[in-house]
């Protein structure tokens, strides 16, 4: 399965790295395809291509604050292909979350 996400914190420190952690994590244990980009204090890193997005079958939103450039992911979360979760969660129940997007 190919995955990708994004992952963003009010602050864009802490929780937005520890969240890309966690979901790259899980999906290689899976042995799943996965790209993060983050947008955190730095701005945006590991930046997804429109074509990664568009050949993704399932796209992860970890996201507490509104993300740039959001309209590259609409396709994804209008044909129900996205998952939406609080960073904080993730980074604690990640297996649970994956779980979740491999149903999508």
């Amino acid at each position: 399965m190919k995955v990708v996400a994004v992952t963003a914190c009010p602050t864009g420190i802490a929780h937005t790295y520890m969240a890309q952690e966690a979901i790259e994590k899980e999906c290689k244990k899976r042995g799943h395809d996965v790209h993060v980009e983050t947008q955190g204090s730095m701005g945006i890193e590991n930046e997804l291509e429109q074509e990664d997005i568009d050949q993704a079958d399932v796209l992860i939103m970890a996201v507490a604050i509104d993300v740039e450039d959001g309209e590259r992911f609409e396709e994804k979360i209008d044909t129900g292909k996205s998952l939406s979760v609080d960073p904080g969660d993730i980074i604690k129940y990640p297996a649970k979350y994956i779980d979740e997007a491999e149903k999508l």
